[in-house]
Parts: C-alpha cells; structure tokens; sequence
C-alpha cells in the first residue's frame, strides 16, 4: 500500500507473480491486486507460486497433499477460497509485452517459451529478442541490470524492499519490507545462485520512508 500510494495513478502496473504464498496478508494482497486487474490499472502475472498452487488444488484432495497443508495461501484461504481462486488464477498471463521491453516471472526458455522457474540458463543466453525482459523470481539485495535483463526482486518478504521499475525511465522506487529474519534455505538457494558478468550504470532510485 505504500508503495502505490507513491507511484503515478497514470501508470499501468505488471506484477511479476508469486503474489501469493509469503507471510501474512495473502488474502489481502490477491483481493488487492485482482481489483487492480479489473479496473484496468494492473497486469498480474502467473509465477511459479501462483501455478503450483492451481496444480495441487487440481490434481488432488488436500489430504493427500501434506505440502498443500503447510502452503501459506493455502493456510489462510482455507480449501473453499482457495479453490474459487483457481477460476482467477488460471486467467493470470505468463508475460507482458510492451515498445521495447517486456516483464515475465523468470524468465524464456531457449524456444522463447516463458518458463516459471528457469534462472541460470535464461540469465546466460538470453539474447534481447523481447527487448529488456523485467523479472522477478530470484531476490537480490538491490534491483540488477544485466545486459538486456532487469531483477526486481529484492526480498521484501524477506525483510529487504519492495520495488517498482520503470522502463521507459529506469526508474526504481522502493519501501521497506518487514523486518525479521530470512529463512535460511532460501537465503542459501539464493545465495547460490550465479549471476551474469554484464551490467549497467545505475539508474535514478527513491526510497521511501516506511510509515
């Protein structure tokens, strides 16, 4: 909410997925952003979270599904919301495109197929066929540019920030996300993580001060 509150009422918003399944507030957030998308001011996108969660809730029963259980959307929708979500979900495009750039969760397959949990192989090949591609996926300390790729993810969830990126300025503004301690196995997936040799300069950034 803060950081909408201080972006321009003009702009057109694409989440890059996995709007769901972190922390508290999941309900919120997907009511949140589903009315954005209804009144034409958002694009939300389909990431990995989001496409697991319509998988499992299709493929079977809650009680045979013990990940289901422990899932945090899951927990907190309980299994009838849930499961009126997936009508929702299952609408939820893989990309975006617009002049120049285009946004997706994680990135294009070698046949240019958007693929919801590819990293390394996209980061390292990606030749700028889409224009400057946004993702989320991965958390970074700060917003990354790498050739003709652009990381937004930085962790809110994790206590890091929450960014928006402007293409056509190369803008970000940020807030602060909830302060409190990472979980260590994604800290450690992350951390291994390798990254592309090629950057770019850095671009104009405000953060905004939490409330």
């Amino acid at each position: 909410m803060r950081l909408l509150r201080v972006l321009p009422k003009s702009d057109h918003l694409v989440f890059c997925g996995d709007v769901i399944n972190r922390g508290a507030g999941i309900a919120a957030s997907m009511e949140l952003v589903w009315g954005l998308v209804l009144a034409g001011r958002a694009t939300w996108l389909r990431g990995n979270h989001e496409q697991w969660l319509i998988d499992t809730l299709e493929a079977a029963h809650a009680e045979d599904q013990p990940d289901l259980l422990s899932n945090d959307t899951y927990q907190e929708l309980g299994d009838e919301l849930a499961r009126e979500w997936i009508s929702r979900l299952k609408t939820l495009p893989f990309y975006y495109r617009s002049d120049g750039w285009s946004a997706t969760h994680a990135g294009f397959s070698a046949s240019g197929t958007p693929d919801l949990r590819i990293r390394e192989p996209f980061w390292e090949t990606y030749d700028g066929r889409f224009g400057r591609v946004i993702i989320g996926h991965t958390p970074r300390p700060q917003v990354e540019r790498h050739r003709h790729i652009v990381m937004i993810d930085t962790g809110a969830c994790y206590g890091g920030m929450l960014s928006a990126y402007c293409p056509e300025s190369d803008g970000v503004v940020q807030v602060q996300g909830e302060q409190h301690e990472p979980l260590q196995c994604e800290l450690n997936q992350i951390q291994n993580k390798r990254l592309m040799p090629h950057t770019t300069k850095e671009s104009p950034m405000v953060e905004v001060e939490p409330c």
